[in-house]
């Protein structure tokens, strides 16, 4: 059995999952909606596959929906949907606005459908080389800057960018939120285009996330500090490394070529460097592969409507402490 799909937003993001999409045997691509002109054209030569002149009948045609779609237009479309039956993998941030969250989330319980959120960063080689590592982060520190580009300024730079940080920060954290300190900079757009988030959770942990969409050069990276551990993740280059403090006299029963010893004041420590292999994966195919599974096999989602509304509800926590600043 294959599940129909239909695509709603062919904008740079939009096509890269028609591509995915096209290569993954659960789909068949039943076409897409984008209200431009252009761009619907561009598409249908490209790909091949039909445009829909409304997003209504692609909804009705198809089994399951993939909104790529602005940020502004995720609650219209992705209500349609559930309320019509339909399964959907929705885009990070969940929606424009957190009632839209909560009534989309009252929206799902009642028509038992399937709702995935893009938080793509899940499905990173980097952060899936984690997988199986003990991790107790006390101290969280994360960079996440971008060039300038205008297709993301319809919102602030924290749903932009901050918000995969800040789901990736809830996951490895499982622990309520005590206090966000924040601040942010609105330079060339409406709202904020550089910001620094201080994230406390009632364990004591802290987080330091910081998110620019106006740096000179790239930057994806979260390293994470803990008891006798350093962990740093680049997502950029989808690499992971692990350092370790043992006792000296502990039986490690790993390769010896990796470590060193390192002067404490609680006495010699051994040093352990370890990078973990990555396994290559597309990340955006696999998310999109998983979501299918969920349906056809009933397996679990792996990012849920309520882990996106919790890291929809950080954000725009932040942003409003950013707000009041203002």
């Amino acid at each position: 059995m294959k599940l129909k799909i239909g695509v709603l937003g062919v904008g740079r993001l939009g096509k890269i999952h028609l591509k995915c999409l096209k290569t993954i045997p659960a789909y068949e691509v039943t076409g897409f909606y984008d209200p431009d002109p252009g761009t619907a054209r561009e598409v249908v030569e490209e790909f091949e596959i039909p445009a829909f002149s409304d997003y209504q009948s692609l909804i009705e045609s198809c089994d399951a929906v993939d909104i790529v779609a602005p940020t502004t237009a995720h609650f219209e479309l992705a209500a349609y949907a559930v309320r019509a039956g339909k399964h959907v993998f929705i885009e990070k941030p969940l929606t424009h606005t957190l009632t839209e969250a909560e009534e989309l989330i009252d929206l799902v319980r009642k028509n038992q459908v399937k709702v995935q959120v893009g938080h793509v960063e899940r499905f990173n080689p980097a952060f899936l080389a984690l997988e199986g590592i003990p991790l107790a982060p006390m101290f969280v520190e994360a960079h996440r800057l971008s060039n300038f580009n205008p297709r993301g300024t319809d919102v602030s730079v924290i749903l932009d960018l901050m918000i995969h940080d800040i789901d990736v920060l809830l996951h490895l954290v499982p622990f309520d939120v005590k206090e966000i300190h924040a601040s942010g900079v609105a330079v060339v757009s409406d709202s904020a285009d550089v910001a620094n988030a201080r994230i406390e959770f009632v364990n004591g942990c802290v987080a330091n996330l910081t998110a620019s969409r106006l740096s000179l050069k790239q930057m994806r990276k979260i390293r994470l500090f803990q008891r006798d551990a350093y962990i740093s993740m680049d997502f950029l280059e989808k690499t992971t490394q692990i350092i370790r403090l043992h006792d000296k006299t502990e039986d490690v029963r790993v390769d010896h070529s990796k470590f060193m010893e390192l002067e404490t004041p609680r006495g010699v420590k051994m040093l352990e460097i370890n990078t973990p292999e990555s396994v290559p994966v597309n990340a955006i195919q696999r998310e999109l592969e998983t979501f299918a599974e969920a349906i056809l096999f009933n397996r679990p989602i792996p990012v849920t409507i309520g882990e996106g509304y919790r890291a929809l509800k950080i954000a725009h926590q932040i942003i409003e402490t950013i707000d009041q600043q203002r």
